[in-house]
């Protein structure tokens, strides 16, 4: 018999959601085959089984958060009478007081499996949402009555539930009925100052889920809200001096300011759409929900800029015909342009290391290393940014081979959080697609990010050995830099790109292929 236990994904990663299983009890197994799907707060990835053999159990459900090394299921070299993954989550409650089986236990166990299955597996990523857990939060909040729930105010509450569930082991928040929380869903809420007792949670055995938390931020934070607007409302008239109703005002300023998650969540107030007959609904999957609250994040912390240049890509595709035959087949990956921009970039940095940075308190933090992300598209589903690490230090033709090597690992679950983490500077192409002109959203906490968009032959203008003009056709192409103008200027930025130009157009690339 052989434990299966939560894997170390990652140097920061200390514990991981089961989102899926491909296997159930009873099933056979290869050494290799992916045998379940966790989720940390960094990346999704597809674990393999370390050996073969028979399913005995599954110990750990879908939708649950445990700690690494904890046991998930157990392997057996012969098959078992029978069985499926839901027996062993039976057996746990019976040990329980009979009293404590009477009040909330039984109607998740009765409702949320069947809810569960019809999901299926896109749901089982958001943490199995369920719509039919709405009474669950009230009965908690009916066992614990001399919780001082109304009097702490929502930051004090939420710190709380941070310091809570770091000192057991990780799985348990204070809010949301004592149910498990996910390690995005802890994140999500410790950075938008929620308090987790006021969220309703939809998921099985009434658990608070990632859309749970973001409809909450999509509303304004209301639940967090309520208690300094209460102050507000029994003393407008007579209490003219103190003006409570004033007082969050400077809150949302100073949060505009200063960047915070919450500035974005109150710019994003307004009701949401509502599905027409004629409309169809699809549900954010997790790889959404991630994108789109970084984004949105992104735009309140950082006063986009964009600067734009024409690049003559004549130089790189002289070298890039004539020698992408015979690298694809040493090196196993397509030669494309995005590598020579890459080399481009890094070596530009070097002359202008405040690309290169993030914005700390009042200071600038200029990298000394250029750790390059890449970003990927995974076929339309949702974009990953895989990280070359020491880009600094690496020639055209490394390069080339890690974007090829990361990108595939990216499209196949492979990636590790590590993997996504520690990026200074970020590359995005949407070249193939043949666009002119991409503004990029700044990857935070960088403070630049360049596209590449769709090389095209043009006509241009070239000097002749007399001293006139001629016209030939070459292959051109737009680079795009957005940029935090908190960190610099745009003389700053303009001299960046011309840099990169001027390393593209006249670099000899044959000695680096």
């Amino acid at each position: 018999m052989a434990d299966i236990t939560m894997p170390q994904l990652g140097e920061t990663v200390t514990e991981g959601t089961i989102t899926r299983w491909t296997k159930a009890v009873g099933d056979q197994v290869a050494e290799d085959e992916v045998l379940y799907e966790v989720s940390t707060d960094k990346v999704d990835s597809e674990v393999p089984s370390p050996s073969s053999g028979y399913i005995a159990e599954i110990l750990v459900g879908e939708g649950e958060t445990v700690a690494v090394g904890t046991v998930l299921a157990r392997i057996s070299d012969q098959a078992p009478e029978g069985g499926n993954g839901a027996a062993p989550a039976e057996a746990e409650p019976e040990t329980e007081p009979a009293e404590a089986r009477a009040a909330p236990e039984p109607e998740p166990e009765a409702t949320e499996p069947e809810g569960q299955k019809e999901e299926g597996a896109g749901e089982a990523e958001a943490h199995g949402s369920e719509p039919e857990g709405q009474e669950e939060p009230e009965e908690p909040t009916a066992e614990e009555p001399e919780e001082p729930k109304g009097k702490a105010p929502a930051g004090e509450t939420s710190a709380e539930a941070s310091d809570d569930s770091g000192q057991s082991d990780g799985t348990r928040g204070t809010g949301g009925g004592g149910a498990l929380l996910s390690p995005v869903v802890r994140r999500l809420i410790a950075e938008h100052d929620l308090d987790p007792a006021q969220i309703k949670g939809t998921g099985v055995g009434g658990r608070i889920t990632r859309s749970d938390v973001l409809k909450l931020v999509e509303n304004g934070g209301a639940a967090a809200d309520a208690k300094p607007d209460a102050q507000a409302e029994p003393e407008p008239k007579p209490e003219s001096k103190e003006k409570p109703e004033k007082q969050p005002q400077p809150e949302a300023t100073r949060a505009e300011t200063e960047g915070s998650p919450r500035a974005g969540a109150r710019l994003a107030s307004a009701p949401a759409p509502q599905a027409g007959s004629r409309d169809e609904v699809i549900p954010f999957s997790r790889i959404r929900r991630v994108t789109a609250e970084h984004m949105v994040r992104s735009k309140a912390i950082s006063p986009h800029t964009v600067i734009a240049v024409e690049v003559d890509y004549s130089a790189v595709e002289k070298v890039r015909r004539a020698k992408k035959e015979a690298f694809r087949a040493e090196e196993g990956v397509g030669l494309t342009y995005l590598p020579f921009v890459a080399r481009a970039v890094v070596d530009a940095i070097s002359e202008f290391p405040h690309v290169n940075s993030s914005v700390g308190n009042d200071e600038l933090i200029v990298h000394r290393y250029v750790d390059l992300g890449i970003a990927v598209d995974l076929d339309f589903q949702g974009l990953l940014v895989p990280v070359i690490r020491d880009a600094h230090d690496k020639r055209l033709r490394p390069i080339a081979r890690q974007i090829g090597e990361l990108a595939a690992k990216a499209r196949s679950k492979k990636l590790s959080p590590d993997d996504l983490v520690g990026g200074t500077f970020t590359l995005t192409n949407a070249g193939p697609f043949g666009t002119f002109l991409t503004i990029p959203v700044i990857n935070q906490p960088q403070t630049a990010i360049l596209s590449t968009d769709g090389v095209k032959k043009k006509p241009v203008a070239i000097p002749l050995p007399d001293g006139t003009d001629g016209i030939a056709v070459h292959p051109v192409g737009i680079l795009a830099l957005t940029f935090d103008h908190r960190a610099f200027d745009g003389a700053y930025a303009a001299a960046f790109v011309a840099k990169v130009k001027e390393i593209l157009e006249t670099r000899d690339w044959s000695v680096e292929v």
